[in-house]
C-alpha cells in the first residue's frame, strides 16, 4: 500500500485530521485549506483571513477594482465545490481547517472598505468576531444550506453585516 493509498484508507474510515500531506494530494484541498494556512493547530480562521489580507496587500497594487470582482466571484464559485469536497473528504461539514471561504469573504471585506489600516484592522476584528459568533441570520444561513455553498456562504453573509455596521459607524 503506497502512502496515498494509506491517507486514501483513512478518508474512508471516518473523519480525517488534515495534514499537508493530505492537503496536496488534491488541488481542491490546497485551496479549501487556504495554501496551508488552514493547517494552523491554534485559530486556523484566524490564520486564514490573515493570510487573505497579506494577499490582498500584496496584489491590490496589481489589481483594478473589475479584477477585484472577478477574483472574488471566481473564488467563491471555486470555493463551493473546493470546501464541498475537502469537507466530504474530512468527514465534517465545515471543518475548521477549511479556511477558504475567511479568504474570499475578507477580500470582499477589504475590497470594499476605504483604503488605510485603520479601516483594514476594523474590518478584520469585526469579520472575525461575526465569523465565530455567528448571530443570527448568520448561523441560520449556515444550518440551512449545505456543502460548499453552506460553507462559502455564511462568511459571505458575516463579510457583509461587517460591512453594513462599518459603513454605519462610517
Amino acid at each position: 500500500m503506497s502512502g496515498g493509498d494509506r491517507v486514501e484508507a483513512v478518508e474512508d474510515a471516518g473523519p480525517v485530521r488534515p495534514s499537508a500531506a493530505f492537503m496536496v494530494r488534491r488541488l481542491s484541498r490546497l485551496i479549501a485549506l487556504g495554501f496551508g494556512s488552514g493547517l494552523s493547530p491554534i485559530g486556523p480562521g484566524t490564520v486564514g483571513t490573515l493570510w487573505a489580507w497579506l494577499a490582498f496587500v500584496v496584489f491590490d497594487p496589481w489589481l483594478s477594482d473589475t479584477s477585484w470582482a472577478i477574483l472574488i466571484g471566481a473564488g467563491f464559485l471555486v470555493g463551493i465545490w473546493a470546501c464541498g469536497r475537502t469537507a466530504e473528504a474530512l468527514g465534517r461539514p465545515d471543518a475548521g481547517a477549511i479556511v477558504w471561504d475567511e479568504i474570499v469573504a475578507f477580500w470582499l471585506v477589504l475590497w470594499l472598505l476605504p483604503a488605510g489600516f485603520g479601516w483594514q484592522f476594523a474590518g478584520f476584528a469585526l469579520f472575525r468576531l461575526l465569523d465565530v459568533l455567528k448571530p443570527p441570520p448568520i448561523r441560520q444561513l449556515e444550518r440551512r444550506l449545505s456543502g460548499g455553498l453552506g460553507i462559502m456562504a455564511d462568511d459571505l453573509l458575516a463579510a457583509f453585516f461587517a460591512l453594513l455596521i462599518l459603513a454605519l459607524f462610517r
